[in-house]
């Protein structure tokens, strides 16, 4: 071959190469296009016309923040129009929040969640929203069904325009029909996330079979003694059932307060609230402003849901919290074992309920799945299949009877003063709730409204009863009218943050389970020290990262540690800790060393736990701290050599895992290094690629812990997964004006302008300004079909 010929061949050869990169680029340039054209196509309509089932034109404002103002002539074309504008920016996150609560994931999903819907079949959140629908006015149905009206109205134009979001491609599935039971079941799932206690009387269960009494008793849950309160004064193998159980977050819970018109600077009553629930990609909450002929009300509102559960109208505002009571009972059941349909009750053996539900599962056959209820409620330790046994637990709980929830927002929402709201409360029943209330004429009020059994004796809901016994039956509830509640107290202002509701004096029983104090005990600091309190000090407490925990413990372990020999970097983060101003700030070290060392401390004393059952071992935090205040007089310190041993020990392991994480210069460690929050889609987790793309953002270092107002619990990788899910603030001055934060932002379209955008908000205390008059945006008009 010539010289020429083999210059000409590599030539040919270069040419190929260039032209097949030259025709790879314009592929993808094509693809990236195709899938950017797709995947826009789905954006939310927010300006034009859409024809939807309405009988008069409605108008819908979408204002800076991405919120709705929907204005429509008559309440059934209003929530309609509620429906279809919910379904536009939420429709993947309804389809996931129904099919979780229902127990039906594993039919878009696969095996991964067939564990999952067992746990909810078994729970039957569904079949109580369906118990509940049949209590509902016909008003309420109405409401539920022009709800469902609109969500369907767009299910159907996306499937027939191909605008489905394009997280329904990524599983294969279109959305079914809406019902009004999908939203109860929604619902229903709210309830189940603020929980009520049945894990902790699991566990303590397991204490007292694999510990002595007195040891068990150390962590049967306490309040600490003269801590602040809201007002003033036969054998089950635990791990075994137990082990795939979902625990919602103990303190599912929230911060919130209301100030009288005396305590501030505008003469008017100010209402902060805060939800804690947890965070992810898109939010819990969606706000909306509602308008129509006899409506002026704007807040929040769960995706898949009408009304506004918390916000403000043109009279009133209001926030909750959870008040965590005891309606959760476990009850030990023993089975017939010539019959395991039977279980005995008062010497007699009674039927169960035996409910069939199949469970369908993506690629495989169908699960035969059959749930047992007895006279108590469904038999929840059967999940796990450990069914061979002839006692088993079942689960009584106030939000598996029919109850009335979405009723009381809907009339909430129409409230004009107290005595009005009071009466909307009648029909809220699970889950309990710390409702603040203020109104344009002064008045402030508090009330934990809910069903909360009665126990004759508090100590019955420590622990699983004998589910044979008629004495151990529920009977009867709180009366309404008994319910704790305080109306304009003398000191200016009421404030709940998840911690004991009432004193000795309290004539009935709540709860043994209750937040650590340290939160409220903040809120009330600052609100007692002011009287001339703006939105801007509300905003302020929110974020407010001071950790009354550390303030606490700090100088109680740096004085036990006095006289101990301690290495140089020991030393060293003793003295960080001395000068630590207690704030979770995150630019300083103190936060980080002081969290390790608390986490190293339960490693150490919670060490013959089994990791099978550490996760019903709700309100540890709690347990913990008791243990510390009574230091060697715990049998579980002491078992470990004594409260110097203990921390001395811990101390060490915390410095090591800190050097080895940040390097040994003290001085560069940040709690913002460990401490981040991120917003996570729920296909994030599928692979990396959808995770880049869906989630909000990168993790950003966020000020607080789980013990500040600025609430941010974390995971042991630091990522903050639980929080504020909304912040609002308003000053009944002008009440028209609302002040909000929703993170991540309020669109679930991965391409809207909403997405993502109150992130930094969230972390950096940068609230938005909403107004229920004079509407001001892009303008869509949703008007009468053809």
């Amino acid at each position: 071959m010539s010289i020429e010929k083999s210059k000409k061949k590599r030539w040919n050869w270069k040419k190929i190469i260039v032209s097949f990169i030259g025709v790879l680029v314009i592929g993808l340039i094509f693809g990236f296009f195709f899938v950017h054209h797709y995947i826009n196509k789905s954006l939310p309509q927010v300006e034009g016309t859409i024809e939807i089932p309405v009988s008069s034109e409605v108008v819908v404002y979408t204002d800076e923040n991405g919120v709705p103002h929907i204005k429509a002539d008559n309440a059934q074309d209003l929530y309609t129009a509620q429906g279809y504008v919910q379904a536009q920016n939420r429709i993947f996150q309804m389809e996931l929040s129904r099919r979780q609560a229902s127990g039906t994931l594993s039919e878009l999903i696969g095996e991964a969640t067939v564990s999952s819907d067992k746990y909810f079949r078994t729970l039957g959140l569904r079949r109580a929203a369906e118990k509940s629908y049949d209590h509902y006015s016909e008003d309420a149905k109405k409401v539920l069904q022009w709800f469902s009206d609109g969500v369907n109205a767009y299910i159907k134009d996306a499937k027939a325009n191909g605008t489905l979001p394009v997280e329904f491609t990524l599983i294969g599935t279109e959305p079914g029909e809406w019902t009004p039971i999908d939203s109860l079941t929604i619902g229903k799932y709210m309830a189940f996330d603020l929980g009520g206690h049945w894990e902790r009387q699991a566990f303590n269960y397991y204490l007292l079979n694999q510990f002595s009494l007195e040891k068990a008793y150390e962590l049967f849950p306490s309040y600490p003694k003269g801590r602040m309160t809201i007002l003033d004064e036969e054998e089950i193998n635990i791990a075994a059932s137990f082990k795939e159980a979902i625990i919602p977050e103990p303190f599912n819970g929230s911060n919130n307060w209301v100030i009288s018109g005396e305590k501030t600077a505008s003469g008017m009553p100010l209402l902060a609230d805060d939800p804690h629930l947890g965070l992810g990609t898109p939010s819990i909450w969606y706000q909306m402003h509602l308008e129509s002929n006899d409506l002026n009300v704007s807040g929040v509102i769960f995706a898949g849901v009408p009304g506004i559960i918390l916000g403000h109208n043109e009279n009133i505002a209001w926030g909750v919290t959870n008040t965590g009571p005891d309606v959760q009972q476990l009850y030990m059941e023993k089975r017939n074992p010539q019959n395991k349909e039977e279980y005995l009750f008062e010497g007699e053996w009674e039927k169960a309920n035996m409910i069939k539900e199949p469970i369908k599962v993506k690629g495989k056959e169908t699960v035969d799945y059959e749930v047992v209820e007895t006279r108590h409620g469904p038999v929840v330790s059967e999940f796990a299949e450990d069914g061979g046994k002839d006692a088993v637990l079942s689960l009584r709980w106030t939000a598996l009877d029919a109850t009335t929830e979405l009723q009381a927002i809907l009339n909430l929402n129409k409230a004009s003063n107290w005595e009005e709201f009071e009466k909307a409360l009648e029909d809220f029943h699970a889950p309990a709730q710390n409702f603040v209330f203020s109104s344009i004429d002064g008045t402030i009020a508090y009330k934990a409204n809910g069903k909360i059994p009665i126990y004759d004796n508090s100590e019955d809901a420590l622990l699983p009863l004998p589910g044979w016994d008629q004495k151990y039956e529920w009977n009867d509830f709180i009366p309404f009218d008994e319910l704790p509640k305080v109306v304009n107290p003398e000191k200016g202002f009421i404030a709940t943050a998840n911690n004991k509701v009432a004193g000795e004096s309290y004539p009935y029983h709540i709860s043994n389970v209750w937040a650590q104090p340290y939160r409220y005990e903040r809120i009330f600091e600052v609100l007692a020290e002011n009287d001339q309190l703006t939105v801007q000090d509300m905003k302020d407490l929110q974020m407010d990262a001071v950790n009354l925990r550390a303030r606490e413990f700090v100088p109680i372990f740096i004085q036990t540690l006095k006289e101990e020999q301690l290495s140089e970097a020991e030393e060293n983060a003793l003295s960080v800790l001395r000068e630590w101003n207690y704030v979770d700030d995150v630019d300083l070290a103190g936060p980080l060393i002081f969290d390790e060392w608390f986490a190293e401390i339960e490693a150490i004393m919670y060490e013959e736990i089994s990791d099978d059952v550490m996760h019903l071992f709700s309100n540890m935090g709690q347990s913990t701290d008791e243990l510390l205040r009574l230091g060697n007089d715990s049998i579980w310190i002491d078992d470990h050599g004594g409260i110097k041993s203990i921390l001395k020990e811990s101390l060490t392991k915390t410095v090591a895992n800190l050097e080895d994480a940040y390097g040994k210069k003290q001085e560069s460690w940040k709690w913002g290094d460990y401490h981040k929050v991120e917003f996570k889609h729920p296909l994030a987790s599928a692979n990396k690629v959808l995770g880049y793309y869906f989630n909000a953002e990168k993790p950003l270092p966020v000020n607080g812990s789980g013990v500040t107002p600025l609430a941010a619990r974390h995971y042991d990788n630091g990522i903050v997964y639980h929080g504020a899910s909304w912040r609002f603030v308003i000053d009944l001055d002008d009440i028209s004006v609302g002040h909000h934060i929703v993170g991540p932002g309020q669109s679930g379209h991965v391409k809207s302008p909403w997405y993502n955008d109150q992130v930094e908000d969230w972390v950096e205390g940068n609230y938005h300004e909403t107004t229920i008059s004079n509407e001001e945006g892009m303008e869509l008009k949703l008007i009468p079909e053809q």
